[in-house]
């Protein structure tokens, strides 16, 4: 949905307020404007589309309206999606983080323990395909995944809904959003349509405002010597595509091959967006490297052996200080804004 225009309030409505002597005087003047039907009004941004960045994909039976986001957001939060009413969506993915787990994996309800690193949420109004495998074609079939993984909500979309059904703060949002009761069809998008306003494109590698260390790690993070960008191009930092990057000698998650069968997929998966990066830690499929620096030097020593491994991955023979160059521009994929906002 393209973002609404920001209307300029009128100059002459300024000079009249600074013309005008006594408190008493003023006090009228904004009493009218308030009161006057044509005073034009700051207009609600929904998606913030940063510089760069194309509109979103929207499905024709969800557009983004103020009413489906803020409906979204309260599902978002409630944990009367899981079994034991214990955990919701935002329990892994942490606003502070980017919408990310900081842990390994998350916990399901009842204590149970996820399998996967709960990623970076920022910018998945974008994505083409969602899972680490890329199994999922859209953004509102993937809202009902976590419902009925056992290791996550361990719930069903049915009863779900009968839960909330009583809700009447949730049927009547639902009503003003989608014309109708909470269903599953009004539960999915609804979140969709709140996760889409999650857009992060403001850091200061966008802006251009680089120290010396982070305009060099930016060059070699470019440069044919890494092949970085082979991988992790465009305006999100990937390619969406599939590989495995050698963080492992031997896997316990076969990856996209759990989707295709193809032993050519085994332990593939997607690669992931670098954007706001230094936040979301731990990283990888698994959370198995805790900190940036840790994926950093394993790229540089080429990663573990692997039938499957990019050849991109490779030696790269780069120094200490080349590394923390790269890590210093990484880091300035920070998007201080977005964080502070989501907060």
């Amino acid at each position: 949905m393209p973002a609404a225009p920001m209307l300029p309030w009128p100059s002459t409505g300024n000079r009249l307020i600074r013309g005008l002597c006594g408190t008493v005087a003023a006090a009228l003047v904004a009493a009218g404007c308030a009161a006057d039907p044509a005073a034009p009004t700051q207009p609600q941004v929904l998606v913030d589309v940063p510089p760069g960045f194309p509109e979103q994909i929207v499905p024709a039976d969800n557009a983004t309206t103020s009413d489906r986001v803020a409906l979204g957001k309260m599902l978002f939060h409630s944990t009367q999606l899981s079994r034991f009413q214990d955990i919701s969506c935002a329990s892994c993915h942490l606003s502070q983080h980017a919408f990310a787990g900081n842990r390994p994996v998350s916990p399901g309800t009842g204590g149970a323990m996820g399998t996967r690193n709960a990623p970076s949420l920022a910018n998945v109004g974008y994505y083409p395909h969602f899972m680490r495998e890329g199994g999922v074609p859209t953004l509102e079939q993937q809202i009902a995944v976590p419902i009925q993984e056992h290791a996550e909500f361990d719930f069903n979309m049915v009863r779900a809904v009968d839960r909330l059904r009583t809700d009447t703060t949730v049927q009547r949002m639902a009503q003003a959003a989608y014309g109708r009761d909470l269903d599953a069809f009004v539960l999915t998008r609804a979140i969709a349509a709140y996760e889409r306003t999650l857009v992060s494109g403001r850091s200061r590698a966008d802006v251009g405002t680089l120290t010396p260390a982070e305009q060099r790690g930016k060059a070699l993070f470019f440069s044919d010597r890494t092949s970085c960008s082979s991988c992790h191009s465009g305006f999100l930092y990937t390619t969406f595509g599939f590989a495995n990057t050698g963080i492992h000698a031997a896997y316990t998650d076969p990856g996209r091959m759990r989707m295709t069968d193809a032993t050519s997929d085994s332990n593939v998966f997607v690669i992931p967006s670098l954007r706001i990066v230094a936040v979301t830690a731990p990283y990888m499929h698994d959370g198995s490297y805790a900190t940036l620096r840790d994926v950093i030097d394993n790229y540089n020593a080429g990663g573990h052996p692997h039938v499957n491994k990019a050849a991109a991955i490779r030696p790269l023979g780069l120094t200490r200080d080349e590394c923390d160059d790269i890590e210093a521009f990484l880091r300035a994929l920070t998007d201080e804004t977005f964080i502070t906002r989501s907060r």
